[in-house]
């Protein structure tokens, strides 16, 4: 298992990196859509969808934002790019994103509800998907090297959380919805992001780079979406009965399993930033 794990995540970044660090704006957009179609794909089976119905989906999601790509091709970083460009395009998506993750997410945990039928199915995914993807679209406009950094704060988040949990965790989480998470392991969570953010201040975005107390408010912030974005996909799968988001991606599950915290972080990232600008 973990050297099938590896092998994979050796894949990934074979793939992934050269396109991050050598595609054009332009380019990068078409190859966030792709992944938005595998994305899409998947949120189908949190939907208990069949077959036909989930490629459907997958394809919705792709011509979405294939669509964006060409109609506003300026806010995502082609001709014409500014933030001001970027944040017409981006408030449709992100204002609502942060509406859902901060005020409907706590509820929908303490309260476990299911997806809300069909459309409202469609409309949750819609709202955890695409800002996401337009995320991670508009913020590599700060360059390669910021985008990765934005986003190995979840990664530090995991990996703190993993370790933390294993030394220290008895008192559960949220047993009903994840039994494997601990407090101990969200306190090393909220540990090694405010370590991690500080050594790497200067290569996240300026938005972010407040006064020390700021600072640390806001990666604490961060932390607590990044699980939030977790509990919210674990609590999914498991209404769903899913062990994994899906199995393209072998000894990680699926996309959305290696995402599902970015979810719920990178559109808050790309929303200060724009609003700083």
């Amino acid at each position: 298992m973990l050297r099938t794990r590896v092998i994979t995540a050796l894949a990934l970044l074979a793939g992934l990196l050269p396109a991050l660090f050598l595609l054009p704006p332009l380019g990068w957009a078409w190859l966030v859509a792709a992944i938005s179609a595998l994305a899409g794909w998947e949120w189908g089976g949190f939907m208990r969808l069949g077959a036909t119905a989930r490629l459907v989906l997958g394809a919705a999601f792709f011509s979405i934002c294939a669509a964006g790509v060409l109609l506003f091709p300026a806010a995502l970083g082609g001709e014409g790019w500014s933030p001001a460009t970027g944040w017409e395009l981006g408030r449709w998506f992100y204002l609502p994103a942060a509406l859902f993750w901060l005020l409907a997410l706590p509820l929908w945990l303490r309260q476990r509800w299911p997806l809300p039928g069909f459309l409202g199915g469609l409309l949750v995914g819609a709202v955890v998907l695409l800002p996401t993807c337009l995320a991670l679209v508009q913020l590599r406009q700060l360059g390669p090297l910021t985008l990765l950094s934005v986003m190995a704060i979840v990664w530090a988040a995991d990996v703190a959380a993993y370790f933390a949990g294993r030394a220290f965790g008895k008192r559960k989480l949220a047993p009903n919805i994840s039994p494997g998470k601990t407090w101990a392991g969200a306190w090393g969570a909220v540990a090694g992001v405010l370590v991690y953010g500080f050594l790497a201040a200067s290569l996240l975005p300026q938005a972010l780079q407040r006064q020390g107390g700021i600072f640390a408010l806001i990666l604490v912030g961060l932390t607590v979406l990044s699980i939030v974005g977790d509990l919210f996909e674990s609590l999914l799968k498991r209404q769903a009965g899913l062990k994994d988001s899906s199995n393209i991606l072998p000894g990680h599950g699926g996309i959305l399993d290696r995402i599902d915290s970015q979810t719920s972080t990178l559109p808050f990232v790309a929303l200060l930033w724009l609003l700083a600008n």
